[in-house]
């Protein structure tokens, strides 16, 4: 079966559709949505069997993952990564924002998700979809970028190209509208310091 293409509107997002959406995910399923910046893919990061499909889609083993994962907001963050005080307070400013921030793993994050590596990446877009998903949904979900076979342009941005191209390896995929083709800003967390791991979209003079 073809996999269910929705509709939701990111400046007033349909709560019936979100449940919509978080039950798929309940129910193992991997879902494509919008975000501030690229479509993801994702699903619920508990569900180690839908972590494993996700890394067949991209190609890559289960172990060798480099998946982040989306929380709601801040509060969200200090179950999963230590951050210092100087981070949190730089954080609060950027957050909701395009940026994923590399932080210091807590024994919380599921081990498929942290296999061999002691940081965790986590993003809080500034996009009410995927966020308004992961607070009905009561956890985090996991995030990769939808890329492009195209040499040129690198990020999917037309959600109908994307389920035309996904919609038999994935159970939903959400129409945000058109998304964006630069992906978020990676910054590094070390205690109070940053490193900027890949420029994207989000500002870096902050981390400076």
């Amino acid at each position: 079966m073809p996999a269910e293409f929705i509709k939701i509107y990111p400046q007033n997002p349909d709560e019936r559709r979100v449940r919509q959406v978080v039950d798929c995910l309940r129910n193992g399923g991997l879902v494509i949505y919008p975000t501030d910046t690229v479509y993801g893919l994702g699903c619920d990061i508990y569900n180690t069997r839908a972590v494993e499909k996700i890394a067949r889609i991209k190609g890559i083993k289960p172990q060798k993952n480099d998946f982040s994962f989306i929380c709601y907001d801040l509060s969200h963050i200090s179950d999963f990564a230590r951050v210092g005080n100087t981070a949190f307070k730089t954080m609060k400013r950027v957050l909701p924002g395009p940026y994923t921030f590399i932080l210091e793993a807590t024994s919380n994050v599921p081990k498929l998700l942290n296999t061999n590596k002691k940081t965790v990446g986590i993003r809080v877009p500034d996009n009410l979809i995927p966020r308004l998903i992961v607070k009905e949904l009561g956890n985090p979900i996991v995030t990769t970028s939808i890329r492009d076979d195209d040499e040129i342009i690198e990020y999917s941005t037309d959600p109908e190209l994307i389920f035309e191209k996904f919609q038999h390896q994935v159970d939903m995929v959400v129409d945000g509208g058109y998304g964006g083709n630069v992906a978020s800003t990676i910054v590094k967390a070390d205690g109070d310091d940053f490193e900027i791991i890949r420029e994207g979209l989000g500002d870096t003079a902050i981390f400076l």
